[in-house]
């Protein structure tokens, strides 16, 4: 695009655009003094900023810097490096532009992580006297699984070199280079020094065999992104909100939406649960109520039929590609953690909203991001990126990185530590794909009932619960729920015991005819679940005995009702168990004494 070119696009605004750049480069690079430099050159600095850290600068005689403008907590400046994204503002006369300064130093790479996942374009800066580091090529390779595209590479510190051609040609080949192989074709390499202010805001005289563009003018020929409305509706969902003061009954699900739109009268469905209804209508703050939104916008919905979803599900039009739901993925992953990634430990992966255990369970190859080579691991350490298989707690949706970047990416968490991230390449079958794949049909067709559960609730002075009695053969388990069954009658509860082998000579009456179909336990805890499953949906506590319950059994239960509804008590001396135990009872030697510790402990 020519200056003029550029002129002309900016007469034809009548609201200026808003565009986030993220800035990224090795430690010492001149990150934080070309923000500053461009926050000067442009008057977007606070009236009097720029004269309050000269004179700041000169009272501590100390070199004044474009770095401080940028630099605000002492701490930054005490170390000399950025330690955190800083986000600020400036504006040409084309956009506003609101700049992301991703660290550099190796220690803060992941804060560059969280802040180029925002980003539609990105500037990489590169010392003109070092040349390329391990971290210029390590950034160029995450802001290709970020799936930035408009990348400029500015090669800064030229005053160091003498304004030489020579070296700046001999870093854009060898870089190029380095780009191609990670599919990111840059857009342009520009020579500057941001210290002096050469080709950032303005041209400059001492390289006259440089014809193209300044930063100031690359930066306004960057497309903005298009609110991708054109893609299927998808809107994690933040919160659900429940209004009670002046009789107003509103359930309010809220969240972001990421793509697609919107509008009244719309039939959804949420994943992974698959549940589904109507938009009722949309809820905004401090807005004039609307009939139809979509991407960029954070909302609310009332809908028509009060389902139960939570955090963490992703809402979706009924009548639109639908996204992957499982609790098994093929991902590829960068690791930036302290110590590897590693088998047989617990991580939490977050994805949108949803925030789920994660293990990982196979390393297919590890990439060292800096020079691409490729090996086989049995760990992923510090600044490797693999290719991985990793398996969840219970399932979430998402979308593969080819067809809703936004939806695809993820963060792992180590220690309360965000500590990797990466994008969804494939789904895969998990151990209880068989049920999700019944109970997303299942709600799918369910017709609700006119009564919600928060009308049951209240009537029946209770909510709905599965109490899950497991233990060792030989425990009372059933002598435990019978009474427990008998006393929440007493009291007033509506609530209902059921044996393993009730549902054994009933429901499964036909899988126990071995010529018809050999017994199958899975199948077994599915149905008991889909009983289950209508007597919460009664608003029933509803209390089961069954022996020796396994982390498979419990698994395919979760799938089918949600887990915060289930509290298991596990009956015995040794538990041999490995699902998550509520209540421990050793030994029953006072049946009633159990019962109210049990109605103690969980507060029935």
């Amino acid at each position: 695009m020519t200056n003029s070119e550029i002129l002309l696009d900016k007469r034809d605004l009548v609201h200026k655009q808003d565009m986030n750049i993220v800035i990224v480069g090795h430690v010492d690079h001149g990150k934080s003094t070309v923000i500053g430099r461009l926050l000067a050159d442009t008057n977007s600095l606070p009236e009097g900023k720029l004269e309050q850290v000269k004179e700041t600068c000169r009272r501590n005689s100390k070199p004044f810097e474009y770095a401080f403008l940028l630099d605000a907590l002492k701490d930054e400046q005490a170390q000399g490096i950025t330690i955190d994204t800083a986000r600020c503002f400036f504006q040409t006369e084309l956009r506003n532009y609101i700049i992301i300064d991703a660290p550099g130093h190796i220690e803060f790479l992941k804060n560059m992580i969280t802040g180029a996942a925002r980003a539609e374009a990105a500037l990489l800066v590169i010392d003109a006297s070092e040349g390329i580091q391990e971290n210029s090529r390590r950034h160029g390779y995450m802001l290709s699984m970020l799936g930035i595209k408009q990348v400029c590479v500015l090669v800064n510190k030229m005053d160091l070199i003498e304004y030489s051609e020579k070296p700046f040609k001999r870093i854009e080949r060898q870089y190029r280079r380095f780009l191609r192989k990670v599919d990111v074709e840059p857009l342009c390499f520009i020579p500057i020094s941001a210290i002096e202010g050469d080709n950032v805001a303005n041209h400059s005289d001492r390289m006259p065999w440089y014809k193209g563009m300044n930063v100031l003018e690359v930066l306004d020929s960057f497309k903005s992104e298009q609110l991708p409305e054109d893609k299927p509706f998808r809107m994690p969902v933040q919160d659900v909100y429940k209004f009670t003061k002046g009789g107003d009954n509103r359930r309010i699900i809220a969240g972001t939406i990421e793509t697609g739109k919107i509008s009244v009268g719309d039939e959804v469905i949420f994943y992974p649960s698959g549940k589904r209804t109507r938009i009722k209508t949309i809820e905004a703050f401090n807005r004039e109520p609307a009939t139809t939104i979509g991407a960029g916008w954070a909302a609310g919905f009332t809908v028509t039929e009060q389902i139960y979803v939570k955090r963490g599900e992703m809402m979706c039009l009924e009548n639109e590609p639908k996204p992957k739901t499982t609790g098994r993925m093929l991902v590829n992953l960068f690791w930036l953690g302290k110590n590897p990634l590693v088998k047989n430990k617990i991580y939490y992966l977050k994805l949108g909203t949803a925030k789920v255990g994660m293990q990982l369970e196979e390393i297919r190859s590890v990439i060292d991001a800096s020079n691409l080579v490729s090996k086989k691991k049995e760990q992923v350490d510090r600044n490797e990126v693999a290719e991985c298989i990793l398996t969840l707690d219970r399932h979430i949706a998402f979308d593969l990185t080819g067809d809703i970047a936004k939806t695809s990416r993820f963060v792992i968490v180590d220690d309360y530590e965000i500590s990797g991230g990466g994008i969804v390449i494939s789904e895969l079958e998990d151990q209880t794909s068989w049920v999700r794949d019944k109970v997303l049909m299942r709600n799918y067709k369910w017709i609700g009932s006119e009564i919600s559960a928060e009308a049951r609730a209240k009537k029946y002075k209770h909510g709905a619960a599965l109490i899950l009695i497991t233990g060792e053969r030989q425990s009372p388990r059933k002598e435990l729920g019978r009474a427990l069954e008998k006393q929440l009658f007493n009291d007033g509860r509506l609530v209902y015991y059921l044996g393993m082998g009730s549902v054994l000579y009933g429901v499964d009456a036909d899988l126990i005819d071995h010529k018809i179909l050999p017994p199958s336990r899975q199948e077994h805890i599915r149905r008991l679940t889909e009983v289950a499953h209508i007597m919460l949906d009664a608003g029933m506590i509803f209390i089961i005995s069954a022996r020796e319950l396994t982390a498979d059994d419990y698994d395919v239960i979760c799938t089918g009702i949600p887990p915060e509804k289930i509290t298991v008590i596990w009956v015995g001396e040794e538990k041999t168990t490995d699902i998550p135990v509520k209540m421990h009872i050793n030994n029953i030697n006072d049946i009633e004494e159990c019962v109210r510790m049990v109605r103690k402990h969980i507060r029935l």
